[in-house]
């Protein structure tokens, strides 16, 4: 399980993107994939899976 944090979500179209605290990386991640509500500069967990463009979040939770 990965630390970092919500760097944009969109509320109304149900996506934004999670910034990684240990690589810098940057994943999207769709409301399908939050266990918990997230705003922007939320500190969370998460992990990843293989999607149709590269890695998205899933499991993503409140620290």
């Amino acid at each position: 399980m990965s630390t970092g944090t919500v760097k944009f979500f969109n509320n109304s179209k149900g996506f934004g993107f999670i910034k990684d605290g240990a690589s810098e990386k940057e994943y999207f991640v769709h409301v399908s994939g939050l266990n918990d509500e997230v705003r922007e500069n939320d500190e969370v967990t998460f992990d990843l899976q293989e999607g149709k463009k590269g890695l998205n979040a899933i499991n993503v939770k409140l620290v």
